[in-house]
């Protein structure tokens, strides 16, 4: 998309190409060519910032993700093309420990506004989350440190307790409206002469997520099991939100199969439990949780952590694939 006329450099435009911008429209659906200035220029690190910055930004923004669709965002390696592009942007937003590549780009560019979620709520610890999804990398060194610091359960140094965090807010309505609060500050600030419109957006956006909040307590208040079952730890603030046990199939690769302890522990949960549903996700593969489902006699459905959207996805945007989300517990569940 548009790379603003003041440095229109080789690198820049050659970035843009490699991101694929040019089918990430802004939400005015302005495709001017790169040169445009009236635009409020932020590079998102994944859908859900992506998504934040488009809802609150409206027409004054012309917003890129590094991260593109289908891509999972835990496994993102930034070219020095990407970095090179960052720096170009009047802002930066992402959500700090859940891609370590972004962080490290974001502190050593010289962007101006850099906007981190992770500071614009209040982070939980939901014990082991598999940051990394058990995917392999190809970069030993990136997955080694996140496991060396999983594997202390945050009991060393700050760092340690910092990624001990759960990264996931924005499947928490309420958690992801806070930080939408201050994505909205930190517009009006760096862009003051479009700050009555931020504001306004903001509002919208805030008062939807307040609705789908609504939609997740009445729905999910009278069911026959409060646990489910998924192969990825992304709902912790989610199903403490809602009252409910996420059991999530940790520290598995999705490509293994697991134990056969591991599966006889979870067949007598389900029983205990009720548990009629092993959820898996659209990013990753299914087979684990359809090896888990066969062997325990489950059924299985799609629980999306919203990671990005594809054509796989239930729906175009946020909010309709979280009332897909919310549709798939109802049911696995037993709501009344």
């Amino acid at each position: 998309m548009n790379v603003r006329r003041r440095n229109i450099s080789g690198i820049a435009v050659t970035a843009a190409a490699a991101l694929g911008l040019g089918t990430l429209s802004a939400c005015s659906g302005d495709s001017a060519a790169a040169g445009n200035t009236d635009k409020f220029d932020v590079v998102a690190s994944f859908y859900p910032m992506q998504y934040l910055a488009e809802q609150i930004g409206g027409d004054h923004v012309n917003v890129t993700t590094l991260t593109e669709p289908g891509q999972e965002p835990h496994d993102l390696e930034l070219s020095a093309k990407q970095t090179a592009q960052m720096g170009e942007a009047d802002a930066v937003l992402y959500l700090k420990s859940l891609q370590p590549a972004v962080d490290e780009a974001v502190g050593q560019s010289d962007v101006k506004t850099k906007i981190d979620a992770a500071t614009l709520t209040k982070l939980e610890d939901h014990g082991n989350v598999e940051h990394d999804h058990g995917h392999d990398h190809g970069g030993e060194e990136h997955a080694a440190e996140e496991h060396s610091e999983e594997a202390h359960s945050g009991e060393a140094h700050s760092e340690e307790e910092e990624h001990a965090l759960d990264p996931h807010v924005w499947l928490d309505p309420v958690k992801y409206a806070e930080i939408a609060e201050g994505v909205a500050s930190a517009f009006e600030k760096a862009d003051p002469d479009n700050a009555a419109d931020y504001r306004k957006n903001a509002d919208a956006l805030t008062k939807k997520l307040a609705d789908l909040n609504t939609a997740y307590k009445d729905g999910l208040a009278n069911t026959d099991t409060k646990v489910f079952f998924t192969n990825h730890a992304a709902f912790g603030y989610l199903a403490e939100r809602y009252g409910l046990t996420q059991e999530a199939i940790n520290g598995l690769d999705p490509e293994s199969e697991p134990s056969p302890a591991r599966i006889k522990e979870l067949q007598d949960e389900a029983k205990a439990d009720g548990v009629t549903t092993v959820f898996y996700e659209t990013l990753v593969s299914d087979k684990t949780a359809k090896t888990l489902a066969k062997d325990a006699g489950l059924k299985t459905d799609v629980l999306d952590p919203l990671e990005g959207i594809t054509e796989k996805s239930k729906g175009d945007d946020y909010i309709a694939v979280m009332e897909s989300n919310l549709k798939a517990l109802e049911a696995a569940l037993g709501a009344k």
